[in-house]
């Protein structure tokens, strides 16, 4: 042994065999629902540059299986395989699955103080994504994410892949080789656990440049059934040794101790300068069915009162920029923050620009406490206490609302959802005719009434139809939970979900409701790149979004068997009472998968015709009767597109020409000033994007927008948001315009100069003219010998637009 008096154990053959029959038992298929056990999954992975051509084993459970109390084993990362003799073995082992205070019995302080003896290691969990490092018996260094090793499959890293490219680059500054690190390994039978934590591969929440990036070690395992972990000073001397970043270690001896300072760190939310949420803590306990004293972890997460202070933070930011604060917890003490931060911002003129820079946040938050003498803790334990002591036991009453684009999964696990459990599923293409968006939440309410959860079926991906979803159910005064399925879309990501999503749609060519992928292929990727422009994201701290009571994240990119089950895990962590007392095993979420995929037939289908319009079914659901043998029509026609323009705030085109003109000359403002006598300012401001006039010019941008108008059919016309930038403002004796720039890529206009039309002198003067005046201004410029007048906007403001259609008055 490199090191002496480190914890040690061999690996006995017979427990590892029963441990492994044990697992193969609950992953054969036809294992009668009614037989009360756990499932797990089994995948095989061959193991890269092995000498031996070895292969391993990875043994998954679901996450809400591991708060039984008959599992073979708790470990979370395991994979089996053979040693030299051909016997079985454990080559990777994870960490017990461990959980916060107050989770499960266990961890529950009054079992804490009873179960457990110190030393307390207490430590930051990095913020990356953990990785397993072992060694085999031909020499191979084996590398692990929790659940998997080697390459992906595409074109992009795995875990695995990345890890072991920092494995080289570490072993490589200390003149070591992957054998020397495998054989150490092996020697110990241990599984050496690290984050990977590098900004280049994949950005989290802390950051980690290429000065802190690498592989940080937490934790040395035993290879055995039962845990068994190294201590921390051990930990950092192998670290030391082979050259991995360290996690700082934190020991307490007494369990009080231990508890005064994590109750104290909570308050703050902040330890040695950095922003927490937690600790790991490491320790002994006998809460076992013998009184023997085992290696055991739990958690201890700060979710409040820090979330009280980041909602506190967002309020005042939207005090400082004008808009309502939203906010529905902590009402109460929220408020009265909020008439102190008013108090504070309006005695100190600087103290908004500072704020929005985040700076001074912690100090008017502790202006606000020492004030009130209180600390957030108090808070907390107050609100705590008048509630009763306990959280909402909610048993039914769930709307799970899909944040998404085209392609992303929802309908399959809606669909699933429904299968594994009766659920309710409300499907936003069923509702045909006019006013769809009321009666969507009609239909998704009366569902409600019968049944715990519903699936609010629509992409949602706009905040206007969060908005009109989320307003129109609290209007309702129903008790009612709202949780986001949030596909997270991010500049980041939207390459990789692009691939994804567009393989997913036309690889299931016509089996969906809004666009039938095998007749036109092109079509369909112009529509979904549609979708996919016009995602806004989830911002949980700003309207609508912080009417929501949960937000999942999921991803896209994954498949839909693997955000089912973080769907399920996370509504069972969250609401436990809506589940019954048998949790779907692997097997079902298989099932539950395939039925979804291969048994769904839409009832209505809306087929994008030639021209991008839908072909409306008839009453019955059916398709639409061939136009040649339709008897005669008697309802009106829906008016045709007219426009599609980006509308503006009045206030801010005003208040930017008033800005403007008050710094020039009174005979430079003279137009100006006139169009306001003669009240020929425009009563309304917009940017137009393209005109029907100019459909035949630019028919494919034509094209796009009447599709977008189709698919959104319902809406009020709304087809995004996009920013415009005002940049100058030109004039003649006829017509004044404001030239525009568009921020939002993906709006696109065809006008020479996006601009918005200011005044006109009289009627005789049409508001088109302005084209021919910027087309001028262009080619001859401002001044007395070309008649046009010139003046810039200063700082050049970024006004919020919103991207309408506009129908014509003639059918």
């Amino acid at each position: 042994m490199a090191a002496t008096n480190v914890p040690y154990a061999p690996q006995d053959i017979q427990e590892v065999q029963s441990l492994l029959h044990n697992l193969e038992d609950n992953t054969k298929k036809g294992v009668p629902k009614s037989k009360k056990t756990f499932s797990c999954k089994k995948t095989e992975f061959n193991v890269d540059h092995s000498p031996a051509n070895l292969a391993v084993h990875s043994w998954r459970f679901q996450d809400w299986d591991y708060k039984r109390n008959d599992l073979p084993t708790y470990a979370r990362g395991l994979f089996t395989g053979k040693n030299e003799k051909g016997q079985p073995e454990i080559s990777i082992r994870g960490y017990d699955k461990f959980f916060n205070t107050g989770e499960v019995n266990e961890t529950h302080w009054r079992n804490i103080e009873n179960n457990t003896k110190g030393p307390y290691e207490l430590s930051l969990k990095e913020n990356g994504c953990i990785v397993f490092l072992s060694g085999l018996h031909d020499g191979t260094l084996l590398v692990c994410s929790k659940h998997s090793t080697g390459a992906r499959g595409d074109t992009a890293l795995s875990h695995a892949e990345a890890a072991d490219r920092w494995v080289d680059r570490q072993l490589a500054s200390l003149g070591k080789t992957r054998k020397q690190l495998a054989r150490e390994l092996r020697k110990r039978n241990a599984t050496a656990v690290a984050e990977l934590c590098d900004d280049d591969f994949e950005e989290h929440i802390l950051a980690y440049g290429k000065d802190v990036a690498g592989l940080y070690l937490h934790g040395i395992n035993i290879n055995i059934p039962e845990f068994m972990t190294y201590p921390g000073p051990q930990i950092q001397a192998f670290a030391d040794e082979w050259g991995f970043r360290k996690t700082d270690f934190l020991v307490i001896d007494d369990v009080q101790e231990m508890k005064k300072f994590l109750d104290g760190v909570a308050e703050t939310g902040h330890y040695n300068g950095r922003d927490v949420e937690g600790f790991v803590i490491r320790c002994k306990t006998r809460a076992t069915k013998s009184d023997r004293y085992i290696d055991w972890f739990f958690k201890y997460k700060f979710e409040e009162p820090y979330l009280m202070y980041r909602q506190w933070r967002e309020c005042t930011k939207n005090l400082i920029s004008g808009k309502p604060p939203r906010f529905r917890k902590h009402v109460k003490i929220t408020e009265e923050y909020l008439l102190f931060a008013r108090r504070k911002l309006a005695e100190n003129s600087k103290m908004a620009k500072e704020y929005e820079q985040n700076h001074g946040i912690i100090q008017l938050r502790d202006d606000f406490l020492k004030e009130k003498n209180l600390k957030g803790s108090d808070i907390i334990r107050q609100e705590y206490a008048a509630t009763g002591g306990a959280a909402e036991d909610i048993s039914k009453g769930v709307i799970l609302v899909p944040i998404a684009t085209l392609g992303v999964g929802k309908t399959t696990i809606a669909i699933a959802l429904s299968h594994l459990f009766g659920w309710g599923h409300v499907q936003n293409d069923n509702i045909q005719g006019k006013g769809r968006p009321p009666r969507f939440t009609k239909e998704i309410l009366g569902q409600l009434e019968e049944l715990p959860v519903v699936f609010a079926d629509r992409n949602n991906a706009q905040r206007h139809e969060r908005k009109q979803l989320l307003d129109d159910v609290h209007m309702s005064h129903l008790h009612v939970r709202l949780v986001a399925l949030n596909f997270v879309h991010t500049p980041e990501t939207l390459a990789k979900i692009r691939e994804v999503i567009q393989s997913r749609v036309l690889s299931r060519g016509d089996n969906h409701q809004t666009i039938q992928a095998a007749a036109d292929p092109d079509k369909v990727i112009g529509i979904m790149e549609g979708f996919i422009h016009r995602f806004e994201e989830l911002n949980p701290y700003a309207a609508p979004d912080d009417g929501f009571d949960t937000v999942i994240d999921l991803d896209p990119t994954l498949s839909s068997r693997m955000n089912l089950e973080t769907v399920i895990s996370q509504l069972h962590t969250t609401y436990p009472r809506l589940f019954f007392e048998d949790m779907p095993t692997s097997e079902d979420l298989d099932e539950a998968i395939k039925i979804a995929m291969s048994d769904y037939k839409p009832e209505i289908r809306h087929e994008v015709g030639p021209k991008g319009g839908f072909k409306r079914p008839n009453k019955k659901g059916q398709q639409a009767i061939p136009r040649e043998k339709q008897q005669p029509k008697v309802a009106k026609k829906p008016r045709p597109l007219e426009y599609v323009s980006v509308a503006l705030p009045k206030k801010d085109i005003l208040d930017s020409l008033e800005n403007a003109f008050a710094s020039i000359s009174t005979n430079k403002g003279k137009f100006f000033r006139q169009l306001q006598e003669t009240r020929r300012v425009q009563p309304e401001f917009h940017v137009t994007l393209i005109h029907r006039a100019s459909s035949k010019s630019h028919p494919d941008v034509w094209q796009k927008y009447s599709d977008m108008n189709t698919l959104l059919d319902g809406w009020d016309n709304k087809l995004g948001d996009c920013q415009i930038m005002l940049e100058k403002i030109v004039w003649d004796d006829r017509i004044m315009a404001i030239v525009a720039r568009i921020v939002d890529p993906g709006w696109d206009c065809v006008n020479a100069v996006a601009h918005i039309t200011v005044g006109t002198r009289g009627e005789d003067v049409k508001p088109k003219e302005s084209n021919d005046l910027l087309a001028r201004w262009l080619e001859n410029g401002s001044g007395d010998s070309t008649g046009i007048g010139e003046v810039s906007i200063e700082d050049r403001p970024v006004v919020d637009g919103t991207v309408k259609a506009v129908m014509s008055r003639m059918r």
